[in-house]
């Protein structure tokens, strides 16, 4: 784990255009078509929600689903903006259009998923807890709580669609980049981090809804041009969370966990698996929804990670492995390398990121290929940028020939 804080804009940030992050009401016009920012929170997607977003992208869209760093979905490529517009309604997936683009809502990925049974030699069965002994909640009723709470909330409509709440069972998996978050210390008891950093205050789960939803009250008041928690004074903030907390105590440095691993959840029958690029075919995302309705999973087929990854549930890597879309093995030399959209989805890239990454990048290197200085879908953690030119690429800055870039990211790692 790092003991680090979160970087971003620094405090004071003025900005002068106004925060456009797509939704589906509000789609932003890509090269390839409109793309629509489908908002999931907690990442959960149940089968039949699973099967109607499939049938989405197969039928209105570009025939594919992509992760973004925020657990969430998009359609790219939309035909009828409208009808993608009604689908996803009849499927639960908007039920604020008014609220649409602040549901942005993390929730630690392997939170509440079921352990799973061993059988010894002699047939006794024994119970092997998922994951971590860190995890000590189960936050995901947490995050439907949040998520009714904001969307009956008309006073939050106005807030950035970059605004960040998380809801973290107490691994640390997904505090660090979140404007307000609910971390759990026990069962029924969690600290409030304030982009990053711990306030003192401890507020029990009961009321974790209605405190963060206060906190992003007071954000939206005073904040003026800032998206981000981390670009104003967190004083008012803290002051409107504070009579919804049980207990003061001194702040505690905060500790934050990596991404869940690539590949069967330890204790679990679940895998963590790693669609190639960030991106998953309607007909495996429809395939999965299917075989969770086969299993009688009525609550949830898949969660989607603000890794670019997905956990599949009631499954193993071996029943995954037929599925081409999909990484599970642990050492594929592709894992580590994403890549933004790229040409020609995208008018401003220079190149087809995702195949000079296919190409060029060496195994075990941890980079990001962009095809502009945007860089889009840049990842959290250690990596390097490599971004695209007239000619070649800048990797970690310095500029190289399409020839030499394998050669300078090997030398980068060393």
């Amino acid at each position: 784990m790092a003991t680090t804080r979160p970087a971003g804009e620094e405090p004071g940030t003025v900005r002068l255009r106004a925060d456009a992050c797509p939704g589906v009401l509000a789609t932003h016009d890509a090269a390839d078509g409109p793309l629509a920012r489908v908002r999931l929170p907690g990442g959960g997607l149940s089968p039949a929600q699973a099967q109607a977003l499939a049938a989405c992208a197969r039928q209105l869209g570009d025939g594919r689903v992509h992760l973004t760093s925020r657990g969430n979905l998009q359609l790219r490529a939309i035909r009828d903006v409208d009808a993608l517009v009604g689908r996803l309604a009849d499927a639960g997936l908007l039920p604020s259009p008014g609220h649409e683009r602040i549901r942005n809502i993390l929730g630690s990925p392997l939170s509440g998923v079921p352990p799973r049974e061993e059988a010894d030699e002699e047939g006794a069965t024994a119970v092997v807890e998922p994951g971590t002994s860190a995890r000590v909640a189960d936050i995901r009723p947490l995050v439907s709580e949040l998520d009714e709470v904001v969307c009956a909330t008309p006073g939050l409509t106005g807030l950035p669609g970059r605004f960040l709440f998380a809801l973290d069972d107490g691994s640390g998996d997904v505090a660090a980049d979140a404007d307000l978050c609910w971390r759990a210390t026990t069962a029924d008891t969690g600290a409030v981090l304030v982009a990053g950093t711990d306030t003192g205050l401890r507020v029990p789960a009961s009321g974790a809804a209605e405190a963060m939803v206060a906190g992003a009250r007071a954000f939206d008041e005073v904040r003026a041009s800032a998206w981000r928690l981390r670009e104003i004074d967190p004083a008012p903030v803290v002051e409107a969370l504070r009579p919804h907390a049980s207990a003061d105590v001194e702040p505690v440095p905060q500790r934050f966990a990596p991404p869940a691993p690539v590949g069967p959840v330890p204790g679990a029958r679940a895998v963590v698996a790693a669609p190639r690029f960030g991106e998953l075919s309607a007909a495996t995302l429809y395939e999965l929804g299917g075989r969770a309705l086969a299993g009688h999973a009525a609550d949830r087929a898949v969660t989607v990670t603000p890794w670019r990854t997905v956990v599949v549930h009631d499954t193993s890597a071996d029943e995954l492995a037929e599925l081409p879309d999909l990484v599970v093995d642990p050492a594929d030399p592709l894992l580590g390398v994403s890549a933004c959209i790229g040409a020609p989805r995208c008018a401003k890239s220079h190149a087809d990121v995702r195949a000079d990454a296919a190409a060029l990048a060496p195994a075990g290197v941890g980079a990001h290929f962009a095809g502009c200085s945007r860089r889009c879908g840049r990842p959290g953690g250690s990596h390097i940028d490599v971004v695209a030119a007239e000619g070649g690429y800048h990797v970690g800055g310095t500029f190289v020939g399409l020839d030499r870039v394998a050669e300078a990211l090997s030398a980068q790692r060393r």
